[in-house]
Order: C-alpha cells, then structure tokens, then sequence
C-alpha cells in the first residue's frame, strides 16, 4: 500500500462511527479510502453509510489534516498497519472484528505467531503473582511471545518476567500510544516497545476509556495461539479476553486456585466448565503442538535448581507455602529463634527460595531439588 492510501485509513480510523464493517462498505463502494475521503455526502450515503457515520466523517474532515497526523505519527516513532498489509499479524486477519488499523511503536517480527495472552486480576494475591512469573519465564525462555495489555497487577508481572528472561512481550492497549496507562508503567512501556511492541487500534489522542478495554481484548486473544488467566475473580476484566478467545476458537488455560480465594473464582469456574488446568509451561505447549519446537527456540538456559544448604533451610521451607506466612508463624512453627530465622531468610530470598512480599511475611518460590532428609 503507497503512503497516500495508508494516510487516509488513518484518517477514517479517526471517525468514531467507521469500524470493521463500514471499512469494508468504503472500500467496496470506492475501491480506495483517498476517493472515499473526498467523495460527496451523498456518495457516502449511495455506499451504505447511515446519517450518524455521514456526520462523523463530515465533522472529522472538516477538523484534521490527514498528512498533519500521519506526520504527528511519525514524529512519535509510530508505525501502521493496515489489514491489508502483508505483515499485518496473520492470525489476527482471521477473526471476525479484526482492527482496519493497528498503530504499533516497537516491532513486530514473524516468532510473535507463536504466542501467548496472559491475563489475569489487576488485584493478584502473592500466589498469582509468583504463578504468572513461574509461567511467563518459563514460556519467554522457550521463544514464546507473551501478550499482555500493561495493565496492573497480573499483566505487569507477566510483561516483567518476560523481559528479564530475554524474551519478546507485547503490549495491546486500550487507548492512543500517546495516552499511557497506568502512567506509573511508562518506564515498563518503554521497555516492551524496545523489546517487542506496544499495539493499539486507537489513534493519537484517545484518552483511556473504560469500554475500550474489553474491545481490545479481542485483539490480544486475537494474535495469540492461547490465553491463559492466572487470577481472576467474578466479574473480572479477564473474561472478556476468555470469551474472545471462546469466540476466536483458540485455547483458553487457567491456573487452578484455593476454593476459598475470591480470586480464584472465576478461574476455576473456567476450568469446571473446560478450560485446561496448567501446572507448568508444558501443559500449554503439549495442548498447542508446541513443545519440540519450543525446546530447539531456548534462547537462554533455564536457572539450575537451588537446594536448601542444610536442616534449618529445609525446615523453614517445609512451613512456607505459595500464600503469605508470617514470619512468627515460622518462628513459633519452626521452634527457631527470631535473630536465626531473620537471618536465614534472607540468605535464602537471595539465593531464589523464598521472597518476602511485605508486612514481614513470606511465600516460598519453586519448588526445589533433594535436600537434606529429603525432597520438598
């Protein structure tokens, strides 16, 4: 496609009432959006558009410079893409609603078709926490694309783990590229694009909006092989991307949780009605035929195992669980006095073990190899 044509599906992505279906309309009637943009109200009316896109266009054209934002664009380092662009992600062409337009800073390269959305709870507990790291690295270090929407809690993790282990992550937001949000993840932003891409339909200058977010969590569902919910409560954000990917044929996986945390609910609601009960990061390259190819893309090699180094370690690892423990609990639990403990633990939160996850309270990290007396 020449920049003049590409210049003016940026222009109709600017008119709030031309989605999907109208661009088809304009591009059926008119053969190219450059003749569609130009042409009369009456034109628009003879191609099929009703009165309300009719005086959406009119008010836009009347409004913007197309090549002004498509220079404002390219001062900001963003890219577009258009569906009918090669390198237009192939797997996102085959859904229904797929975006006219993608505006993308960063890169996206043809290893980003084996990916995975991860989503889940912006309110994670430190269980969800440390299962979305345990799988995200595990899947980034197997050349794996992780595919979040920046959001707080379970998606910043799973941005997070994927950068540190090397791997490519994705962004897919619900607002212009030059709207960040949550502004607190501007640095992690900057990093995804530098390490992958920050993708939206939105263009420049659409703030944050409550109902863009489940929109475009079609998208990310859209472009991946699989998504998978670590945490999720009733009524959370995650379903929507779940009944996308239900609506897109695609896998859906979940991390099981306690029956008695609210937010594991709605994950295993998923995983009684169907959804895949992950463990690890085999259970979700076997389902999607990926795991031989998988094993030759390990970019980086995975961290050894650590062993507890004696009776004390091990005995403190047996009393720690995946959900906070107070360090008195330990304490009382373990029969080892405060100064032994304290400092124990944090030998051990150095070496990979344990991590503390505030208010003095700790979760033991993987699961580790043969120690002393036995296997943990």
């Amino acid at each position: 496609m020449d920049a003049s044509e590409r210049t003016y599906w940026v222009a109709f992505r600017m008119a709030p009432a031309i989605g999907r279906a109208r661009f088809e309309l304009l591009l059926k009637a008119f053969g190219a959006l450059e003749r569609a943009w130009r042409a009369s109200p009456e034109a628009l009316r003879a191609a099929g558009l009703d009165a309300r896109a009719i005086t959406s266009v009119s008010t836009l054209k009347a409004r913007i410079d197309p090549d002004a934002e498509m220079a404002r664009l390219e001062r900001a380092g963003i890219r577009v893409l258009t569906w009918e662009d090669q390198d237009y992600p192939a797997r996102l062409k085959q859904i229904y609603d797929l975006p006219p337009v993608l505006f993308i800073k960063g890169s996206l390269l043809p290893e980003d078709e084996r990916s995975i959305a991860v989503v889940g709870t912006r309110r994670s507990t430190a269980y969800g926490r440390e299962a979305a790291a345990f799988l995200t690295r595990d899947l980034a270090q197997r050349g794996v694309t992780i595919i979040s929407g920046l959001a707080r809690g379970i998606d910043a993790i799973a941005h997070k783990t994927a950068l540190e282990a090397g791997g490519r992550t994705i962004a897919v937001l619900g607002h212009g590229l030059d709207r960040l949000y949550p502004p607190e993840h501007a640095a992690l932003a900057a990093e995804v694009a530098r390490h992958g891409a920050l993708v939206s339909e939105y263009p420049l200058g659409v703030r944050p909006d409550a109902q863009n977010f489940p929109r475009r969590n079609r998208i990310m569902s859209g472009m991946s092989l699989g998504t998978l919910v670590v945490e999720a409560p009733q009524g959370s954000g995650a379903i929507w991307t779940v009944r996308h990917a239900l609506e897109q044929d695609r896998e859906v996986f979940c991390v099981p949780g306690s029956i008695f945390s609210p937010a594991s609910q709605a994950t295993n609601l998923l995983i009684q009605q169907g959804a895949k009960l992950v463990m690890d990061y085999k259970d979700i390259l076997e389902e999607l035929n990926l795991a031989d190819v998988a094993e030759t893309q390990l970019p980086l090699p995975l961290p050894a195992l650590v062993a507890p180094a004696d009776d004390t370690e091990a005995a403190i690892l047996s009393r720690l669980a995946y959900e906070p423990t107070h360090i008195d609990d330990v304490s009382r639990d373990t029969g080892l006095p405060m100064p032994t403990l304290s400092g124990t633990l944090t030998l051990m939160e150095l070496k990979g073990l344990v991590k503390q996850v505030g208010n003095m309270s700790y979760v033991r990290l993987r699961e580790t190899t043969v120690t002393y007396g036995g296997t943990l």
